[in-house]
């Protein structure tokens, strides 16, 4: 293939994600690594595999099963929420001990024992979703038609633990807005000792209804949705501890004033929970008694704007200590017992793990990085991986995980180390590779990646722009020279909460970006204000307004991408973003005309009213209460100022950012009397996945941009 095949590439191998290792499991004593695979780039069935000594072995092959490939409406809604895009065993669970692995197909349960044999159905009461064993393995919890299940491995009993009320009501699963807004994708978790689960009961009855169809196909009914959209209620949401022996207990707080239960779990000590209050100022952390539902307060965190959400908090040590997050000094920092742990600047991204009274964590001093770190109260926190990347990792006894997401791409070692290796045990480097060992001599396993090497590789020149120091990618045509024709510029942002796109690590979106610099474009991508990584302050900045300090630094990178290149055409400028993205790339065109003579806005939320409670009113407040933040942070407010070419693009199954949003903004735009583009893609949702869908679309792009921006098509695509 050519470099005009690069469109058909990223869809056929789902943006580069096919063939990369995922989901991990160590065994206690390390030996052992479970993950999820494809087998290769451009397969889209994903497979159970097993790593032992230096062999991989492939467990579960699901052609193998006789499955139909059939997902129940749950399951479909569970993976929407989680982004998967991928076929086959796209998720599992294990005992403690990971002797056996469980996983849905088909909505029937599986079981395969990971020291070998052939995969066994386990006998269920109907279709199965999110399946979890207890610690033991003697049994394994499900949901299904809204009720939690208990099957006993051993005898194939099923145990009826909690049914619904009413059709409204779902035991055992996350609602929308955690699994969406929150990352909170389970709704039960058992006891250490498998004889109890805390489980969440969810009512939608005060929910609002909305109804999704589907245009292309006019003889199917809409789908029907509980969409609690900015300012209207949200699903009931209750904690239960629910005995094998029938006895249920309710957790006591005080859900009026706490409406989100943001994290729950169930550890050595017992029920661990957090719930925060509906404008998110107040985030509490509880402990449960689960005999008698009582509560107790471990720790309050307020903030004037709104308390973030850090992935794996609040998690407790051996000895109880509670680990946290607290922001200090404009640096979100490590709390174990009270304490700050971590040092100014180092930035807590995720808490992976707590053994003992060791916690595993990644954070950042540069946010175009994020690295692996652990911290226990004898060496203080030490980073495990090196060199410019993004790095994760998991443990189990002495040995160590490290995922490592580079500019060269994807690598995932294993190594076994002790406690007195802690500060040396950092990534290898390619050097070490080829020795097939780390700088310390001990030897790694790596789990190979069969991902697709990427047509286009980014060139990448990376620049801080302005004052702020906003870090941004240019990237330019390979064939450009300094003095050459003047290159036309496509600004390339998502430039929101909860995303990174400037980072040092080769992502699909760069490798978008060179196809788009290849035919005749200069592309920056640029994270300002509002974007993680860079401090609570600068997370806050768009507190009440999420467009106006985004719109200034999307500029401010333009001028510094003029700067170092002078090649750079500042009177054509496109701008393209998807999501979030959208929103600021419509934004763009419609305030600063001057500055942007194009945009494509994709899945964008142009009524911010449109989007879900807990996301919109942690930036915006209540529209009851501040609705002049709702109306200055949409742009549909603004179409009438459109005069410059603007393409929508929508897909019309979207649960998440309903396609409403695009159609109101051009009903808007055709009431004021503006011209524009609407792209709709049947059947598609937020993240677009057929290949005709997603390779047409960047194709369609190109040829918007280059018809708005006149721009010749003479380069190589």
């Amino acid at each position: 293939m050519d470099i005009n095949d690069f469109p058909r590439q990223i869809a056929r191998t789902q943006r580069f994600s096919l063939g990369v290792p995922r989901a991990f499991t160590l065994s206690p004593d390390g030996r052992r690594v479970l993950f999820l695979r494809t087998r290769g780039g451009e397969d889209r069935t994903s497979c159970l595999w097993l790593l032992e000594g230096d062999q991989e072995l492939l467990l579960v092959a699901p052609e193998k099963l006789g499955v139909a490939g059939t997902v129940p409406e749950e399951e479909r809604i569970r993976r929407e929420r989680a982004r998967e895009r991928a076929t086959g065993v796209v998720a599992y669970a294990t005992d403690a001990e990971m002797r056996t692995a469980f996983f849905a197909m088909d909505g029937r349960l599986w079981a395969v024992d990971t020291a070998g044999g052939d995969p066994r159905l386990v006998p269920t009461a109907g279709p199965v979703i999110d399946p979890r064993p207890d610690p033991t393995g003697s049994r394994v919890a499900y949901v299904t038609g809204g009720a939690l299940h208990v099957v006993e491995l051993a005898d194939g009993g099923d145990r009826l633990l909690a049914s619904p009320d009413n059709a409204e009501v779902v035991w055992g699963l996350a609602e929308h807005v955690a699994a969406e807004s929150m990352g909170r994708m389970r709704g039960h978790w058992w006891s250490p000792d498998g004889t109890r689960l805390l489980a969440a009961r969810v009512d939608t009855t005060p929910v609002q209804r909305w109804w999704i169809a589907d245009p292309a196909n006019p003889s199917r009914p809409p789908r029907e949705i509980a969409y609690p959209a900015a300012g209207t209620a949200n699903a009931d949401v209750s904690l239960h501890v629910l005995g094998l022996d029938g006895r249920a207990v309710a957790l006591d707080w005080d859900r009026k004033a706490y409406e989100y239960v943001a994290t729950a779990g169930w550890d050595a000590h017992g029920p661990l929970v957090s719930v925060q209050s509906r404008d998110q100022r107040t985030l509490l952390v509880l402990a449960a008694d689960p005999d008698t539902g009582e509560t107790t307060l471990l720790h309050e965190q307020r903030d004037p704007a709104w308390v973030e959400l850090i992935a794996g908090t609040p998690a407790r040590t051996a000895s109880g200590a509670l680990v946290h997050t607290t922001d200090l000094d404009d640096t979100r920092r490590l709390l174990v017992a009270g304490r700050p742990v971590t040092p100014e600047g180092l930035q807590i991204r995720e808490v992976l793990d707590v053994a003992g009274e060791s916690v595993l964590f990644t954070a950042n001093d540069e946010p175009t990085e994020s690295h692996l770190w652990a911290y226990d109260p004898e060496h203080g926190p030490v980073r495990l991986s090196d060199g410019p990347g993004l790095h994760t990792g998991h443990r189990a006894g002495d040995t160590l995980l490290i995922a490592s997401h580079t500019e060269d791409g994807h690598a995932f070692r294993v190594s076994r180390v002790g406690p007195s290796d802690a500060r040396t045990t950092a990534s290898p480097t390619q050097a070490d590779h080829a020795a097939g060992g780390s700088r310390s001599g001990r030897r790694f396993r790596e789990i190979a990646s069969l991902g697709a090497e990427p047509l286009l590789l980014p060139r990448v020149t990376w620049l801080r722009a302005g004052e702020r120091e906003i870090r941004t990618a240019l990237v330019l045509p390979s064939w450009h020279r300094p003095g050459g024709d003047p290159l036309p510029v496509l600004m390339a942002p998502y430039a929101g909460p909860g995303m990174l796109l400037a980072i040092r690590a080769r992502h699909w979106w760069q490798c978008e970006a060179q196809w788009f610099a290849e035919a005749g474009f200069a592309v920056v991508i640029a994270d300002g204000r509002g974007t993680p990584g860079r401090g609570p302050a600068w997370e806050k900045a768009v507190h009440r307004d999420t467009l106006t300090a985004p719109l200034e630094d999307q500029v401010a990178a333009l001028r510094a991408a003029a700067g170092h290149c002078p090649d750079l055409d500042l009177g054509r400028v496109g701008i393209r973003g998807w999501s979030y993205g959208g929103t600021l790339a419509a934004a763009a065109v419609l305030r600063m005309p001057e500055v942007f003579h194009a945009g494509v806005s994709g899945a964008a939320p142009s009524d911010q009213r449109l989007y879900d409670t807990h996301w919109k009113e942690r930036f915006l407040g209540h529209p009851d209460e501040e609705p002049e933040n709702y109306e200055h942070s949409s742009p549909i407010g603004d179409a009438a100022r459109l005069r410059r070419p603007l393409l929508l693009v929508h897909g019309l199954a979207d649960d998440n950012v309903v396609a409403a949003h695009t159609l109101r903004m051009s009903a808007a735009l055709l009431a004021a009397g503006r011209p524009h583009q609407v792209l709709p893609l049947s059947g598609a949702t937020h993240m677009p996945t057929a290949e005709a869908a997603v390779e047409g679309l960047l194709r369609h792009q190109l040829q918007f941009l280059r018809e708005a921006l006149k721009v010749p098509a003479t380069s190589s695509v």
